[in-house]
């Protein structure tokens, strides 16, 4: 189980922090590869949030990513990176699907509405696998 669940964490996170570091140095690589939206495609407000939150990501994402790599090779420390990464992708995840809908409802252009759609799929995933990894996490911590 615990190799099954670090390759999938190692898969998921990979995705999405390498998506936001390609969207933080490369805005315009990242919308080619449909990571991101085009600038001229959405609000400039939003712009700018996505591009400050890439920067963000790409500085506090990578801890799912160890979490995961450490669950694959069998490092104990694997839970206190699950337990860090797993509530910094539940916040990403939970800031991301409520600051979008909050935008979509007040007619702010936030992207073509099958990425947005999209968007709103993987966040969720992402959240899912942060509150599945922070349950697992707890129940690996060792108890004295």
């Amino acid at each position: 189980m615990h190799l099954w669940w670090g390759i999938v964490v190692v898969l998921l996170s990979s995705l999405c922090w390498g998506g936001q570091t390609v969207s933080w140095l490369s805005p315009d690589t990242a919308a080619r590869l449909s990571l991101t939206e085009a600038e001229t495609d959405v609000e400039p407000p939003y712009w700018a949030d996505i591009r400050g939150e890439a920067a963000w990501d790409f500085l506090t994402l990578w801890t799912m990513l160890l979490a995961g790599v450490l669950l694959i090779v069998d490092i104990d420390a694997w839970a206190y990176f699950g337990l860090v990464g797993g509530g910094m992708y539940v916040y990403f995840a939970g800031r991301g699907i409520f600051t979008r809908f909050s935008l979509q409802r007040r007619g702010f252009r936030i992207g073509a509405a099958a990425n947005v759609r999209i968007g709103y799929a993987f966040l969720a995933i992402w959240g899912g696998m942060g509150l599945i990894t922070i349950a697992a996490a707890i129940t690996a911590l060792p108890t004295t």
